[in-house]
């Protein structure tokens, strides 16, 4: 299958997945840039993730970098398209449904469900993020959850 193939399949399906942003399925981007694909190492995945987020603009710029190292402008373009074309779908069909069950019991139940499984994957980030850096000490990851708290 060709590159960019590849980064419009894989990114499309993360694109439904993540459900709080970008960052709750780092983890995943990861294994799948780094393990499987083998696209870039674990140093350039965390040099990626932190220039993205310290550039202005959204957090998944991640997915561009990775898609321009991958294939150059069109890899760029066809990460970034794969990665907010499904979930903008998904999210206007979405919240039309959610506004017609607005006092339904069951969609407090999802909201409040929600929240810890953004949680727990945002602290995943962070340690997959500390893991990657060239520090790898108890400091490290400390200074890492404290900046990502920040963010």
């Amino acid at each position: 299958m060709s590159p960019l193939l590849t980064l419009a399949v894989r990114f499309m399906g993360l694109s439904l997945l993540a459900i709080g942003g970008v960052t709750t399925i780092i983890p995943e981007v990861h294994r799948i840039v780094v393990d499987v694909h083998q696209w870039v190492t674990d140093a350039e995945f965390t040099q990626m993730f932190v220039i993205a987020h310290a550039a202005p603009g959204p957090n998944m710029l991640v997915v561009t970098l990775i898609g321009w190292h991958v294939a150059g402008l069109p890899g760029a373009l066809v990460a970034t398209a794969a990665m907010c074309a499904p979930s903008c779908t998904l999210t206007y069909v979405a919240g039309g449904v959610w506004q017609r069950f607005s006092g339904a019991p069951w969609r407090s139940a999802v909201e409040v469900g929600l929240a810890p499984i953004t949680v727990g994957l945002v602290l995943a980030t962070g340690w997959l993020v500390a893991r990657g850096a060239q520090d790898t000490g108890w400091i490290a990851y400390g200074i890492t959850e404290i900046g990502r708290a920040h963010v």
